[in-house]
């Protein structure tokens, strides 16, 4: 009913995706028992993350429509590692989440490489979901 993916453009190390298998663009298109497998996904995401990269807090959400900044036209939640001192000024929430004035100087691809998790990193972050 999902997957949980690595996020290829990701904001913070570990930043994953969960993402409904059936092609839907709008929350209001999927079925009671999709909404609840992504709120599953959402924990499931978050324990594998505190298992393996034992980040401080988290960001989740959601971009709802072009104007809400969605990108890619399938729905997907964002679960977004946060560790403490990772921002100078992480007040903002959602709305900062991960920016911060020296992370917004660094071009894109810069910011994308640097949050990539490494070869080890992948294999226990599936291990910690294999015992989910």
């Amino acid at each position: 009913m999902i997957r949980i993916l690595l996020d290829a453009y990701p904001a913070s190390r570990g930043h994953l995706l969960v993402v409904p298998r059936r092609h839907v663009e709008r929350w209001e298109d999927l079925n009671e028992e999709e909404k609840m497998a992504l709120i599953r996904g959402m924990e499931l995401a978050m324990e594998a993350l505190r298992e393996t990269l034992k980040p401080d807090a988290f960001n989740v959400g959601m971009n709802l429509g072009k104007e809400a900044g969605q990108t890619v036209p399938h729905l997907h939640l964002h679960v977004i590692p946060r560790w403490k001192g990772d921002c100078s000024h992480p007040r903002g929430g959602v709305r900062k989440a991960v920016l911060d004035l020296e992370d917004e100087n660094l071009n894109m691809r810069k910011r994308w490489e640097r949050n990539r998790l490494n070869p080890e990193e992948v294999s226990l972050l599936r291990e910690a979901f294999s015992r989910t």
